[in-house]
């Protein structure tokens, strides 16, 4: 059980923390970047707000 007194300490949590958010990080940066086609498929979800008003407009 001595191990888990490790993490009472911030000296060792905030390190172990950056290691872990940043790895994170980098798997959604991959996930994100790293097909083409996930790629454009994300980047056209960018315009989602503005179909429904487009839609809106015409129905009016």
């Amino acid at each position: 059980m001595e191990w888990l007194m490790w993490f009472t300490h911030f000296e060792n949590t905030k390190p172990l923390a950056l290691v872990i958010f940043f790895t994170v990080f980098c798997a959604v940066l991959f996930y994100v970047f790293g097909s083409d086609r996930r790629s454009q498929r994300l980047e056209s979800y960018k315009d989602i707000p503005f179909l429904d008003e487009h839609q809106d407009a015409k129905g009016k």
